[in-house]
């Protein structure tokens, strides 16, 4: 094979969502503080006793049952997720038990958020290369586990959720090449560490660094998958707040590209945001099978991943 394919999108938010309002009565902010700065309005919260497996496991049996394939079949599993509180088993392994996956290489890839486009983009090479031919990856967190609630500047901005996409060998390829790399000189802008362990972040920093290097970066990401901006049908970016993703998506040229604002309800789910955004995009849009979509991811590390793929 020459290349691989996206099959199916999944995606599983909890049931609990907090508004802007519940928030207000938390910390000194209101609806119109967030709505204005982030473009947030709800977020999702897992429930008490769920865990990042938990949600990782819901997304990637939807994906799974979408594409036609068994269990048996599936020979890559990547999670990517960066608030798991477990090391071994790793996550990888736990969705793999339960969903009967039996022989699959199991890898957890912690980038943040974006943790999910890399790990696609390792689910394309390893299948490009012979490794696997049938891959489940998925992106799940639980960013309000790490959540200072006290601190009005970030409690705004997390959720909770996970997003999940099988991938097959294909006879042309229909995802990729990825443009990939890091600003390490930044790393520090973005931040879940401590103990107790706590997201916070350096905003403004990240800010200017997403809005000014992040359009030529995300043009190039099309240039590599033969696409001009203006010929997207999508664009999925890191749904990290919405006065990042329009501007962004403005000056890469997508005129006519459907983009996704899922940040809007579901706030900034880290690894699970651009194939939970994808997922529901998908579910909501008329978009004709094979027409490009840019999914291009950036945050922790200050690290970013882009490729195009073909709408499965």
């Amino acid at each position: 094979m020459n290349g691989s394919r996206l099959v199916a999108t999944g995606h599983y938010q909890p049931a609990k969502i907090m508004t802007n309002e519940d928030l207000a009565t938390m910390v000194e902010t209101s609806d119109e503080w967030i709505s204005k700065r982030v473009g947030i309005r709800t977020r999702h919260v897992a429930a008490d006793g769920e865990s990042v497996a938990d949600m990782a496991e819901h997304a990637a049996a939807k994906a799974l049952a979408g594409s036609g394939l068994d269990a048996s079949e599936i020979d890559l599993l990547l999670v990517a997720t960066c608030t798991q509180t477990e090391r071994a088993p790793n996550v990888a392994s736990r969705v793999a038990a339960r969903l009967g996956v039996p022989a699959a290489a199991l890898i957890d890839v912690g980038v943040s958020c974006s943790g999910f486009t890399h790990a696609l983009a390792q689910a394309d090479h390893a299948i490009r290369a012979g490794a696997a031919t049938n891959a489940l990856v998925v992106g799940a967190d639980m960013m309000t586990a790490v959540t200072d609630w006290t601190d009005r500047t970030t409690c705004v901005l997390t959720g909770d959720g996970a997003g999940a996409v099988v991938v097959s060998a294909s006879d042309e390829p229909e995802i990729g090449p990825v443009v990939w790399g890091s600003a390490p000189e930044l790393g520090r802008a973005v931040r879940i560490e401590g103990v107790p362990t706590r997201f916070s972040q350096d905003g403004q920093s990240v800010y200017r660094w997403a809005t000014t290097r992040l359009p030529e970066i995300a043009r190039r990401a099309c240039e590599r998958g033969g696409v001009r901006p203006e010929d997207l049908a999508a664009v999925v970016l890191h749904q990290a707040n919405l006065r990042i993703i329009e501007p962004l998506a403005e000056r890469l040229g997508a005129v006519d590209a459907v983009i996704a604002r899922d940040v809007v309800e579901s706030g900034n789910t880290s690894a699970a945001s651009v194939p939970l955004a994808l997922a529901k995009l998908l579910e909501e849009h008329e978009i004709p099978r094979g027409a490009p979509m840019l999914l291009f991811a950036f945050g922790g590390n200050l690290s970013y991943a882009g490729l195009v793929v073909r709408r499965p």
